[in-house]
This record gives C-alpha cells, sequence and structure tokens, in this order.
C-alpha cells in the first residue's frame, strides 16, 4: 500500500514528536521529515519528497504563511495543511492566498486530523466550518452581500457553475461533485476549468476563497 509522505512543522518539538507518533499509527500514514518553521519545511521538502506539509501557522523566523509562499513556489504539486487556532484567521486568509489546501485546528481530535490529511491529498480543501464563520464575521471583504443573482450577472456564471462552486468551497472532489449533480467526473472537470478561467482564478483554494468571499457558502 503506498503511503500519503508527510512533513510536520511546528515551532515545538514535543507537539512535532507527539504527532508523529500518533499519525504513524495509520497504516496509509509516513512522516518523511520534520521542521521547526517555514524555512526549515522547505529545506525539508528539498531533502525528503512528500505529499504534504502539515505545518503550524505561528512560528518564529518564518511562520505558515511565509512557509507556505516558499513551498508552493518551488514545490507547486506539495500540499499544505495549515494547523491553527480560533485566533488565527488573518494568517489563515494569508495562507490560502498564497495555495494552502485548508485548514485545521491545533485541537482537534486526531482522527479528524488524519480524515483531513485524505481529504488534501485527494485535492479537496479543507476548512474548518467554525473557523470559516469567524472569517465571514470579522474580515470586512468577507462580508460583501452579494446575491446569487448579481454573483452569475457579475461574472458570467450560469446556475450549475454556482452550484459547482458552492460545492468544491464545501470540499467535494470532482467525483463527489459529479455523483452529486448528476454529472460525469469528466465534465465537472471541464466546467471548473472554465469557471477559474471566468474569475481569473488558479486553483480549487482560491475558488473557496471566492465563494467565502461571496457568500456562497457560510
Amino acid at each position: 500500500m503506498s503511503k500519503i509522505k508527510i512533513i510536520l512543522v511546528d515551532d515545538e518539538k514535543l507537539v512535532v514528536d507527539g504527532l508523529k507518533i500518533i499519525l504513524e499509527t495509520y497504516e496509509d500514514i509516513e512522516v518523511v521529515n520534520t521542521a521547526l518553521n517555514g524555512e526549515e519545511a522547505l529545506k525539508a521538502c528539498r531533502e525528503k519528497e512528500a505529499d504534504i506539509v502539515l505545518m503550524d501557522i505561528r512560528m518564529p523566523k518564518c511562520d505558515g504563511v511565509m512557509g507556505t509562499k516558499l513551498i508552493k513556489k518551488e514545490f507547486p504539486k506539495v500540499k499544505i495543511l495549515i494547523l491553527t487556532t480560533f485566533n488565527d484567521v488573518l494568517y489563515i486568509h494569508e495562507a490560502l492566498k498564497y495555495g494552502a489546501s485548508g485548514y485545521i485546528l491545533k485541537d482537534s481530535d486526531y482522527d479528524l486530523i488524519y480524515e483531513g490529511i485524505k481529504a488534501c491529498f485527494k485535492g479537496n480543501i479543507v476548512i474548518n466550518p467554525e473557523v470559516a464563520s469567524k472569517i465571514l464575521s470579522e474580515n470586512g471583504d468577507y462580508n460583501k452581500k452579494n446575491s446569487i443573482e448579481n454573483i452569475k450577472k457579475d461574472y458570467g456564471l450560469s446556475e450549475k457553475e454556482v452550484n459547482i462552486i458552492v460545492e468544491v468551497a464545501n470540499g467535494l472532489s470532482n467525483k463527489e461533485i459529479g455523483e452529486k449533480l448528476f454529472l460525469t467526473e469528466g465534465t465537472i472537470k471541464n466546467n471548473i476549468s472554465t469557471i477559474l478561467s471566468k474569475l481569473s482564478l488558479r486553483d480549487r483554494t482560491q475558488l473557496t476563497i471566492f465563494a467565502f468571499k461571496n457568500n456562497l457558502v457560510t
């Protein structure tokens, strides 16, 4: 069985060691390297091939936001999953902007962290709904009151495309969206490419931010 290769990044060594022990109890997880900040995380990616970097957001010298930016620039295919707290909403927004695939609360149950890792590996966006609600309430840019009709008109989106955006923001894969909307996985993939082009966005993460920003999901 092929394993999901993980790099753990946290400035507290006890946290890294504890996470490593717990995650490696799962048969499909392998921790291939560890680091104490974002800069070291980049070096760790150069040393060991990884699928996902599970990274704390607040660290001295080089935090998770800068670490995300550095890693995604050099290793665009590596997915970044942020470990965060309720108080880090501004950091979260910045990390998502630089290409993070989502975030998990640091005090989450280990099974929830494991499920988040698996979802991230599949290409889904991992969003904690409670933190997302806080982002919406605290960040004025995210509180734009756009009706769905205005969004469709302003961006030239169809009803189907809006529905697809909502499901991407809800963390569903192309296959899952297809099953829910009674469309083929290939059709969903093609539609997402069209949507990204219409909105001038880079990827599913930016599409998720767009959905939250325009109140398509709450």
